[in-house]
């Protein structure tokens, strides 16, 4: 392990046959590949459920703790190709290790992600590789998405959200998919999730990107939804919290040199 990223003493690399896993010792001490198979969860009856999507998300529960196990799949046009293999060119390029990582790096830093927790790539014949993660399973309400589905938000959540976009994009974090289902939102506070594909940069018009990305995301979402659910006032109380910047200088998150 090359040390892509700034990691702890708790980080550890465990070999698997073609492949290699990663994860938190200080959070799991008993892992084994066994944990990146829904099969194996669900001989436990520790399998809660499935979200569907382009990335199945199983939704895990053992020993009072919760998890969030996800496969990588491909979208788009590279899914006719293959549904989840994708190229090697190393193990810290690979999508599980990087977005652990990442995740790891902004946890740590106190921004509001779930705990990742261990991650996985496996290669397959050839030059390809498929890969897991599984991540802490936050305590929330539900996705920005299933909240606005069920109801209209209050103007002070949208300020919510608009702060929490805000410190990512003081640190240089941009999301490659920031939109209404990476949003969590819990009683006390606003989260984001999956950073697959994520980058640090410096700031830029980039960070009007991943706000118009959400637009678009919240447009869709509300499309037929009665007009309460979303609308200008909504977004500018958005707009209104990610202007309040906190004031205080944004800790340093860098890659390991």
């Amino acid at each position: 392990m090359s040390g892509r990223w700034a990691l702890g003493p708790e980080v550890k690399r465990g070999a698997l046959a073609r492949g290699a896993m990663l994860y938190d010792a200080s959070r799991v001490s008993n892992l084994s590949v066994e944990w990146f198979t829904p099969r194996y969860w669900q001989s436990l009856g520790a399998l809660e459920g499935a979200a569907s999507g382009r990335g199945a998300a199983y939704f895990l529960s053992a020993d009072g703790k919760r998890y969030v196990l996800r496969h990588y799949r491909r979208g788009g046009l590279a899914a006719r190709l293959s549904t989840d293999h994708y190229p090697y060119w190393g193990e810290d390029n690979t999508r599980p290790f990087a977005e652990w990582q990442i995740t790891y790096s902004l946890h740590r830093a106190g921004l509001p992600v779930p705990a990742p927790i261990a991650a996985r790539y496996q290669r397959a014949a050839g030059v390809t590789y498929t890969g897991d993660l599984i991540t802490e399973r936050l305590a929330a309400v539900g996705s920005l998405a299933e909240c606005l589905r069920t109801g209209a938000l209050s103007i002070l959540t949208w300020i919510s959200i608009g702060r929490c976009i805000r410190r990512f994009h003081d640190l240089g974090v941009c999301h490659a998919d920031l939109n209404a289902h990476n949003v969590l939102l819990s009683d006390e506070q606003v989260y984001l999730i999956d950073f697959d594909r994520c980058q640090l940069r410096s700031a830029g018009l980039w960070r009007d990107g991943n706000l118009v990305r959400l637009r678009r995301s919240l447009e869709k979402l509300t499309w037929g939804l009665p007009p309460e659910r979303f609308g200008e006032a909504d977004w500018h109380g958005l707009l209104d919290g990610y202007r309040q910047s906190s004031g205080s200088p944004a800790p340093e998150l860098q890659p390991a040199g």
